[in-house]
């Protein structure tokens, strides 16, 4: 291993959902390491706020408004990014959201916006910029930001964690299909992580000294539910992803890493107010 094995000078990183949480936390890390970043986003002012930090980064940004639910944006974002810098090396898949419903209560209107943000979105990313990766015959990194959600029973989730799960199917067959070309693709899989959505901040400009605060109960049931005590941070995830795009990580695909602080690995158990591990049954009042 070489210190520079981690660099990812003068590739270039396509980020849906690039312009706040976990994809510009995304954003920053890898043009932090020297990638050039094009900025997918549908709030116009973060493509243009995540654009500005890479620049200040010594790297180009190229930010393209988007709404990924469109598949005919999502191709044309490609194409635009394409002919700007000539070859993409990596894509990541993150754009996505959910509202908790009850499926019952759920329309079918509010279940195919859900499966068009959560699964189509990543499914056409990765239908156009797999055959430019092929043709560029450089090889690439497909990154899918999936979620704890798509290996666990999620009630009022049900639509979202089934898109999840199905992404990372889609991460395992897509990373077979595409290994002569010598194209890696996994997927990394969050739990409860502070983004701008999680503190009310869903649309305009990220602006966090207006999101708001969780309370001193939801903290406490936080730290005690999640093994490491604490919720992720997005730049957690920009971590994993650049260690996934970079040469660090050449022997890797259709992996699935847990960036959840311990939670999958818990599977049910969670601290007593003492701090005693213990089954979820079995909490004290």
């Amino acid at each position: 291993m070489q210190a520079t094995d981690i660099l990812l000078n003068d590739q270039v990183a396509v980020i849906t959902g690039g312009g706040g949480g976990i994809g510009r936390a995304i954003a920053l890390d890898l043009a932090s390491v020297g990638a050039d970043i094009v900025i997918a986003d549908i709030v116009p002012e973060r493509c243009e706020e995540t654009a500005a930090r890479v620049r200040e980064l010594g790297r180009q940004a190229l930010p393209l408004p988007t709404d990924v639910t469109d598949t005919g944006q999502v191709y044309q974002m490609v194409a635009r990014a394409h002919d700007h810098f000539g070859r993409i090396d990596i894509l990541v898949n993150n754009a996505g959201g959910v509202s908790p419903r009850a499926f019952i209560e759920q329309s079918e209107r509010s279940w195919r916006r859900h499966i068009d943000l959560n699964l189509v979105s990543m499914l056409a990313a990765s239908s156009a910029v797999a055959p430019l990766m092929i043709e560029g015959g450089r090889g690439g990194s497909i990154i899918n930001i999936g979620s704890i959600e798509a290996s666990r029973a999620a009630p009022y989730y049900a639509v979202y964690a089934a898109c999840k799960a199905g992404m990372l199917n889609f991460t395992r067959s897509l990373a077979l299909e595409l290994a002569e070309h010598k194209i890696r693709v996994n997927a990394i899989a969050p739990d409860y992580t502070v983004t701008p959505g999680l503190r009310g901040n869903t649309t305009g400009p990220v602006e966090p000294d207006k999101w708001i605060k969780p309370g001193a109960a939801q903290e406490d049931a936080t730290a005690r539910r999640i093994p490491l005590g604490r919720p992720g941070r997005d730049s957690e995830c920009g971590s994993v992803a650049v260690f996934l795009a970079s040469r660090m990580s050449d022997y890797i695909t259709g992996a699935v890493i847990p960036v959840d602080g311990g939670s999958w690995a818990s599977s049910g158990w969670i601290r007593d107010r003492s701090g005693k591990w213990t089954l979820t049954g079995n909490l004290e009042a």
